[in-house]
């Protein structure tokens, strides 16, 4: 199946639920996409810029890494390199302001509202947002001013259900949910919590397929048995073997100890 565009992203909402994952590695990239996964994403650094080639029929986003902007000049400027370097979105969690000059542009903007963790500190903390009154209409007002600023879709995270669900049946964006209930128009987890590689809190909003950071613990205990091996065979002479080794025709070493004697 081709990757979805924008337009298919849009034209999607409220026809069917979309998956999204955030990943960390290129080979977990080549996984989502061989799986059939609707979007992957990842943050622009110079270390992920060849992983749309291996994600080459998802939608791909690059995440502009929070902090690193000063200006609106110095994101459009990054939006740009994302997306020549094969991003089909942007994810910007800078202001409607901002937002509003890249989507100018023609880049397809993802926002963010609802718990924002480089912003959690506005909030109290890492904690749902929107549960009172008047927590809900700032986040239900933040997700309009995007919309009007030009992003085509928001991610809302930690924020109660029912409010994820308001908000989706009222504006145009594609909604992303984090922790945000069903009724959004695209489900996100990060590819860490959803292959299990996170040891202690798990958070809520994640489920847990598989356990890889047990895995990890048994290939580490299989690494230092194997160093184990080898240095063993090392101090006893069963390293390198022949096999391991160039050979060399007789009469050319003799020709060779006669010119050196």
């Amino acid at each position: 199946m081709p990757k979805l565009t924008v337009k298919d992203l849009l034209e999607a909402k409220g026809k069917r639920r979309l998956a999204f994952v955030q990943v960390a590695r290129e080979e977990e990239a080549a996984a989502a996409a061989l799986a059939g996964m609707d979007m992957i994403g990842t943050a622009f650094r110079p270390e992920t810029q060849s992983f749309p080639a291996a994600a080459v029929d998802t939608h791909f986003q690059f995440g502009l890494p929070w902090g690193c902007h000063a200006s609106a000049e110095e994101a459009l400027r990054d939006a740009m390199r994302a997306m020549e370097a094969g991003a089909d979105s942007i994810y910007c969690a800078m202001s409607p302001q901002i937002v509003e000059i890249l989507a100018r542009e023609g880049v397809p903007v993802i926002a963010h509202v609802g718990l924002v963790p480089p912003k959690a500190t506005w909030v109290g903390g890492m904690r749902a947002v929107g549960r009172s009154a008047e927590q809900a209409l700032q986040v239900y007002s933040e997700v309009r001013s995007f919309e009007s600023a030009g992003a085509f879709a928001v991610e809302i995270e930690v924020v109660p259900a029912r409010l994820a669900a308001e908000i989706t049946r009222r504006v145009s964006l594609l909604t992303i949910s984090l922790g945000s209930g069903l009724d959004c128009d695209v489900q996100y987890l990060f590819s860490a919590d959803l292959l299990g590689e996170n040891r202690g809190h798990i958070p809520r909003h994640a489920k847990v397929y598989r356990n890889f950071a047990a895995e990890r613990d048994r290939l580490q205990v299989e690494r230092v048995a194997a160093y184990g091996e080898y240095l063993a065979d090392v101090k006893d002479g069963a390293f390198p073997e022949a096999g391991h080794t160039v050979p060399m025709a007789d009469a050319d070493f003799e020709t060779l100890l006669s010119k050196i004697g």
